[in-house]
């Protein structure tokens, strides 16, 4: 779970938003005199990484005391600009890593450098930027239960993939007469987020299936409509179900 996004700029911290109250260092990072001290160490500790290049550098700190981590991203655009995230045991690092490289892609979006480098020093200067935080979280959020859909549907699909292959049409082309009654089956979606299928799926045809998929086509009418032939709307209808995005209703 991550606990805390702070952004750190010439050894101050610009923001610092809380995403989780059981965070432990809440308190402390709540004054602004704690807040300023702790922005400050840290930026000194990234600086001192910066002055030796064989010691590499510092991604990730651990708290003695207590299960939290802390988590740095140098951002490329400005200089000294640091995104820090605590988190707990629960997340792993490389995800950590991905959330404060979406954040600092979208900061340097909302605010020019000139904005940064004329910053007036108030925390509030920022704080419009906390709700993109949120949005940030939460979107990374709904790619990680995709992942773990997928993972657990790939687990289960093995063991009745035998199974399913005496169900798998045997040609490319097939008669609508023909067809096997799966054909008829109706996909149907197993989740009410809207999400952008660009961001999931690889090509066009997959992404046409996902935008008419209306939970009252069949796998057949889908087909006619989009011109495709029945097997590739089930093929991408399978890969939709892995994802967690649908399922297969008669």
């Amino acid at each position: 779970m991550i606990c805390d996004v702070v952004i750190i700029k010439d050894g101050l911290p610009l923001l610092s938003k809380n995403l989780s109250n059981s965070s432990n260092i809440k308190e402390l990072l709540s004054e602004e005199d704690n807040l300023i001290m702790i922005s400050g160490f840290f930026s000194a500790l990234n600086s001192f990484s910066d002055s030796f290049e064989d010691l590499g550098t510092i991604s990730e700190l651990k708290l003695s005391n207590n299960n939290l981590k802390l988590s740095f991203l140098k951002d490329s655009h400005i200089p000294d600009l640091i995104y820090l995230a605590t988190y707990d045991d629960q997340s792993e690092l490389m995800n950590v890593q991905r959330l404060l490289k979406n954040i600092s892609n979208e900061f340097v979006k909302k605010f020019n450098n000139s904005q940064i480098s004329n910053w007036n020093g108030k925390l509030d200067y920022f704080k419009s930027f906390e709700e993109i935080i949120k949005q940030c979280l939460e979107e990374d959020n709904r790619k990680n239960d995709v992942q773990t859909n997928k993972k657990i549907f790939e687990f289960f699909n093995s063991f009745v993939e035998d199974d399913i292959k005496q169900f798998e049409p045997k040609n490319e082309v097939i008669k609508i007469e023909e067809s096997p009654k799966y054909y008829e089956c109706i996909p149907i979606f197993t989740t009410s987020k809207k999400i952008n299928p660009k961001y999931y799926l690889t090509g066009d045809n997959s992404c046409k299936v996902y935008e008419v998929i209306d939970n009252q086509k069949s796998i057949n009418q889908i087909a006619k409509e989009l011109n495709l032939t029945q097997i590739q709307v089930y093929n991408i209808c399978k890969n939709l179900i892995k994802m967690g995005f649908i399922k297969l209703n008669e």
